[in-house]
């Protein structure tokens, strides 16, 4: 049997990240640029400021993520990317890229629910699990309670109606911040 190579690329929020996963399970290269330090100072993700940042980084995440794998590029054999939920803006720039890779080197693409590819990272690093399990998905836009009848098969069993656990996390830190900032200010 040939090896498969992925190339995922992720541009959902605030992070543009690529990957290289041999045959769906092998994790050859995993690169991150992270714009956390942008937009600390405004108290959470601007969605114009995070697009114009994935637009900066993307094609040197990708590259490096090419790299650290030992592969070139024209060694993939398939293209993902995160076409939602997520920024409309961020979303753009990730799928744009990756459509535009995919007509350049003739490559298929296939588009990736978020939501899925949290639930697909447990077969990363529990190689042995197989459905049916239950999945509880937190993360900073959204909380979910899923049971995973196939891999392709899930139910929702409950999920916030407003805030994600994430999300309200970072507004509680917020505050706290914000609170030991002033305390800090008045000694």
């Amino acid at each position: 049997m040939q090896d498969i190579y992925t190339l995922g690329i992720e541009s959902s929020c605030d992070e543009t990240s690529a990957s290289i996963v041999k045959n769906g399970r092998e994790v050859l290269s995993n690169v991150i640029y992270s714009q956390i330090k942008i937009h600390e100072q405004f108290g959470g993700v601007v969605p114009e400021i995070a697009s114009r940042n994935h637009i900066e980084a993307i094609s040197a995440v990708v590259e490096q993520a090419i790299k650290q794998a030992s592969l070139t590029m024209q060694q993939i054999d398939l293209i993902a990317c995160t076409n939602g939920p997520g920024l409309v803006g961020a979303l753009l720039v990730g799928v744009s890229y990756a459509k535009a890779l995919s007509y350049a080197l003739n490559k298929p693409l296939i588009g990736t629910n978020h939501i899925h590819g949290h639930i697909a990272a447990n077969y990363i690093s529990h190689p042995n699990l197989k459905p049916p399990f239950l999945c509880l998905i937190i993360s900073g836009g959204h909380t979910h309670l899923v049971h995973i009848k196939d891999y392709t098969n899930f139910e929702i069993l409950g999920k916030t109606r407003d805030d994600a656990l994430g999300e309200a996390f970072d507004k509680v830190a917020r505050v706290i911040r914000s609170r030991i900032s002033r305390w800090t200010k008045s000694r």
